[in-house]
């Protein structure tokens, strides 16, 4: 259990940092920067509530409790869609992968993490 807090947290904490990145290039506008909007969202925004979110889950954490392995699960998710498969298509692949690649392993162990701690929440009720 203590190992997949650790990891857990380590990955929540690599994304956090990967979108803080993210964001200061975005403003700064520094190649290879993302866009400012996407036809859903204005990025700046979203990445603000995604780090927002992988904060919170780094602090409840995915080996202590149901509701922080949901959160958790939820800022893997919202990292996925700037760090995604649907990248490794993205023109700018070739300077961006590791990025790419970072983020989703660490989605990954997050995702990992999280449902090993549901299943022991749930054969203990």
């Amino acid at each position: 259990m203590k190992h997949s807090t650790q990891y857990s947290q380590a990955a929540l904490g690599a994304i956090a940092a990967l979108q803080i990145v993210m964001l200061a290039s975005m403003l700064a506008q520094l190649p290879p920067h993302p866009p400012l909007t996407t036809p859903l969202f204005a990025l700046g925004p979203f990445l603000g509530a995604s780090i927002a979110i992988a904060i919170a889950g780094l602090i409840l954490g995915t080996g202590g409790t149901r509701t922080g392995a949901i959160i958790s699960i939820i800022a893997a998710v919202l990292a996925l869609v700037s760090f995604g498969p649907q990248k490794w298509a993205d023109a700018a692949i070739p300077q961006i992968w590791p990025a790419v690649l970072l983020g989703q392993i660490a989605a990954a162990v997050i995702i990992g993490c999280a449902f090993k701690t549901l299943r022991r929440s749930q054969t203990a009720t």
